[in-house]
């Protein structure tokens, strides 16, 4: 009988410290699990950045944490001095059940294990089958991330209901955009957005690339061209627009991740080398294109081919593929 059966937990947490993209593709595990539990308490542990996330969906979270870090995971520098104060926290919460949900387990068991609850599950390796007190599922290595969760829930219980990403957009999301101003400078359903930053300068694909297409989508289609993106990606943005013949708009600035979403949300379009942007078009429905060139395709690319594709290009050989591809989702169904 699956775990949530026989334990019938009403305290839940929940460990997946990881960026934005990754979030994005954990709400459908989320969804199961509130489905299976509606009235459960379910808590997230992540990243302080992720209560963006948790009161995104809030109708799949009641309570978030923000985890401080721990050493030998990437993705913040330790606070090793919040860290006792953390997980003597965590213990006095007296969880029914923790669920790991971020990676293979071989760094985040034992992180997991840290906190005390009652019953653990997650992803493990063969050797991680069968411990006390704890249900693992050896890890898919080769899923596509939104399967692999929703694969994990319902290997504990929780049916799946849909592989669907989402992503709402709140009030104050519009009231920032409105406030940012480039709403005003792009009319709604009359532009295309261009996102050419990444956190990895791997992941980039050529800014004359994404000129070539930019300049073909407002020469061939009469669109305006947004360039998206946070402060950060303000010197790419710059590199896009000089080596583009049509005038853009950069709305690369202080910008909150619901904003941009909300500005995307009116695009007709959204070409990427972003995962983290693709996810966000993907919850959106808005039609996407995202090039790869050294993430893992099988693993991030959106399930849906026939509103969003994805291509491999590592060395910006396949412009071409990319404007047949906007053409084809510009067309009018």
């Amino acid at each position: 009988m699956p775990l949530l059966d026989t334990l019938r937990p009403h305290s839940i947490v929940v460990f997946r410290a990881l960026q934005v993209g990754d979030m994005l593709c954990a709400a459908p595990a989320f969804r199961a699990l509130r489905a299976a539990l509606p009235d459960a308490r379910i808590t997230l542990v992540s990243l302080p950045w992720a209560k963006w996330f948790a009161d995104r969906f809030n109708h799949y979270i009641d309570e978030f944490i923000g985890f401080p870090g721990y050493p030998g995971l990437p993705e913040q520098t330790p606070d090793i001095s919040a860290l006792p104060w953390f997980i003597a926290g965590m213990q006095a919460r007296r969880f029914d059940l923790a669920i790991q949900l971020h990676g293979d387990g071989s760094r985040t068991n034992s992180i997991v294990a840290l906190f005390g609850a009652r019953r653990r599950a997650g992803f493990g390796s063969a050797s991680s089958l069968g411990m006390e007190e704890a249900d693992y599922l050896e890890y898919p290595e080769r899923e596509h991330e939104v399967i692999r969760l929703l694969r994990l829930m319902e290997f504990i219980g929780a049916s799946r209901v849909g592989d669907h990403m989402e992503l709402p957009i709140s009030a104050a999301d519009e009231m920032e955009l409105a406030r940012f101003g480039v709403a005003t400078q792009a009319p709604a359903g009359h532009y295309v957005c261009l996102h050419p930053g990444a956190r990895s300068a791997s992941r980039r694909w050529p800014p004359r690339c994404f000129a070539k297409v930019g300049d073909y989508l407002h020469f061939e289609h009469g669109l305006d061209i947004v360039l998206t993106g946070s402060a950060s990606d303000a010197s790419t943005n710059s590199l896009v627009a000089r080596a583009m013949r049509a005038p853009v708009i950069d709305a690369a600035g202080p910008i909150s991740i619901g904003a941009m979403a909300a500005l995307m949300q009116r695009a007709r379009l959204l070409i990427s080398n972003c995962t983290a942007a693709s996810h966000i078009a993907v919850g959106l429905q808005l039609p996407s294109i995202v090039v790869f060139t050294d993430s893992d395709l099988k693993r991030w690319a959106p399930l849906d081919a026939s509103r969003h594709h994805a291509v491999w290009d590592p060395d910006g050989s396949h412009v071409d593929e990319v404007i047949r591809y906007a053409g084809e989702l510009l067309r009018p169904e």
